[in-house]
């Protein structure tokens, strides 16, 4: 089966410019994308755009003897239609990127007989389901299909990536050949410095680049990828840091981690499926400190979630203006502080924020998100009113709420939940899953602390379902219950050493528990304090 593969590349990105450009095993990486692409006799057609910018990037392709067409920078789908000019409507059309070069004309050729083996009109590959790292994709539909896609694109996101409106009208079928072979959490892009000298080690000392099999590559990713720790993607674990900045948790004894223990965590949880990262204002140094550990490209593999100053210092009776003032200012110190123009997410640090200074808060909130200052909205409540409060206010896209396998109090809020999402997009991530450290310490004292009265009936407990349901570990036991909830997106966990991340990342990949073995488990929890549910209001270790 002919079809036309269209690789898509420009010199102009901004965490690595000129990254097509740079050499692979003695070939610049377009190319060699390209070459690998057709390595089978399919057509390669690189589209990039007519900017000056691209002009090295042409005089490259012709002296490779690449076909290339330059269109439009600003819409890339409209550069895929052109390119195709004069090809019927029937056309296959295969999506490719240059900054990946593991992509093989065997693989696209089997992506090609799925494709018509199922009498699809659109196919793609990439993600959890295909089993493969991230970097070996593509897409397949017809011509005709992106022509419609073109006609009907309203938005910039439908012009830059070329497949929406295409798998809006027909789905998203995916590519499953390799589901088997679980690589999903690695990694061989090339975004970053740290990608591009990863994947030149897994071409050294390579005659042939344009040859060699996908297969044999990814064999070496996996050689050349010791941070790879989890058998699957941790993806629903969001990494806490607010022991990157202060002596945090009732059973910490180890302080603080050094910035370089900081960078190692926080990149070993990245490369391992993490997507947001979770820190606040007031946490001490731990916005410049995971601004640190995410600099050299890092950034762009996360998405970091911050929170408002609780404004403690802003005057009860502040004016708007005033009021403006003071959330500017924290917004504009995370912003330092992470290293970034905009904030990826800004949550209230407290509820009620919502309306405290007559609204003032949030109005200036939502004006920094219209200047783009911030990318998405959420609130960090304490109690179910506080959530149903948040929930009821329509730019709310994300909520971070305590809970834990001890906690009874949200049974109303999860149809609540269900209702907004139905109406809109809506994250909700946990935390406290452990009670900060206090689900697994047995000694009593420190549940005394914690206002649990029946302290020695909990632990007791607790260690008997850990023993029937995790293999006699509590960690495990309250991780995946919290992840076994089917309204919960994701769970926050700090982590202070290595060994206690990699142990975190392994059990946030485990398999969710049934309806059926969680009402099992809690049949017979016992009740705690509500104070034990909220650590601000336990005791002090000199009390």
């Amino acid at each position: 089966m002919r079809a036309t593969l269209l690789l898509q590349a420009r010199t102009n990105s901004s965490r690595l410019p000129g990254k097509v450009l740079l050499p692979v095993g003695g070939t610049p990486l377009v190319v060699l994308a390209a070459l690998r692409a057709g390595n089978t006799g399919h057509r390669v057609i690189v589209v990039t755009s007519r900017e000056a910018s691209d002009d090295a990037l042409c005089d490259v392709l012709k002296n490779w003897n690449i076909d290339y067409y330059r269109g439009e920078l600003e819409n890339t789908l409209k550069r895929f239609v052109d390119a195709l000019y004069g090809v019927p409507d029937d056309h296959i059309v295969v999506r490719l990127t240059g900054d990946n070069v593991f992509p093989d004309g065997s693989f696209i050729d089997e992506l090609l007989e799925d494709f018509a083996a199922r009498d699809l009109s659109y196919l793609g590959c990439g993600g959890e389901a295909s089993g493969l790292p991230y970097g070996v994709s593509a897409e397949v539909t017809r011509a005709g299909y992106l022509r419609e896609a073109h006609g009907q694109a309203e938005t910039a996101f439908d012009r830059e990536h070329v497949t929406p409106r295409v798998i809006e009208r027909f789905g998203r079928t995916l590519f499953e050949g390799y589901r088997a072979l679980n690589m999903s959490q690695y990694r061989c892009t090339v975004d970053t410095l740290d990608d591009y000298l990863r994947v030149c080690r897994l071409f050294s000392a390579t005659e042939h680049p344009e040859q060699v099999p996908l297969s044999t590559l990814l064999e070496r990713l996996k050689t050349a990828s010791p941070e790879i720790v989890t058998p699957t993607s941790a993806r629903r674990m969001v990494l806490g840091t607010a022991q990157f900045g202060l002596t945090y948790g009732i059973t910490n004894t180890s302080g603080r981690p050094l910035q370089e223990q900081v960078d190692a965590l926080v990149r070993t949880a990245i490369a391992n499926g993490v997507q947001y990262i979770d820190t606040a204002r007031a946490y001490g140094e731990s916005e410049p400190v995971v601004g640190k550990a995410l600099s050299g490209g890092w950034d762009s593999r996360t998405t970091i979630i911050t929170k408002l100053s609780p404004l403690d210092d802003c005057p009860a009776d502040a004016s708007p203006d005033v009021v403006q003032a003071f959330v500017e200012r924290s917004v504009y110190q995370s912003c330092r502080a992470l290293n970034k123009p905009c904030l990826d997410v800004l949550m209230l640090h407290r509820a009620e924020h919502l309306t405290a200074w007559g609204g003032s808060v949030w109005e200036a909130l939502s004006d920094l998100k219209l200047r783009k200052v911030i990318g998405r909205l959420g609130v960090s409540v304490q109690s179910p009113e506080e959530a149903f409060s948040a929930l009821d206010v329509e730019t709310v896209q994300f909520i971070q709420l305590p809970f834990n396998i001890l906690d009874y109090r949200w049974d109303a809020v999860i149809d609540k939940i269900s209702q907004v999402r139905r109406r809109r997009p809506l994250v909700i991530h946990a935390r406290s899953a452990l009670l900060q450290g206090l689900l697994t310490s047995s000694q009593v004292d420190l549940w005394l602390r914690a206002c649990c009265s029946n302290a020695a009936d909990v632990i007791d407990w607790l260690h008997a379902k850990a023993a029937e349901y995790a293999n006699g570990d509590i960690v495990e036991l309250a991780v995946r219950y919290v992840l076994s909830q089917s309204w919960i997106d994701g769970v926050v966990i700090g982590v202070e050493a290595t060994d206690q991340l990699v142990d975190n990342l392994r059990k946030s990949g485990l398999e969710s528990w049934t309806d059926n073995r969680i009402g099992s488990i809690i049949a017979d929890r016992p009740r705690v304090p509500l104070e034990t549910l909220n650590p601000a209001t336990w005791k002090k270790s000199n009390d």
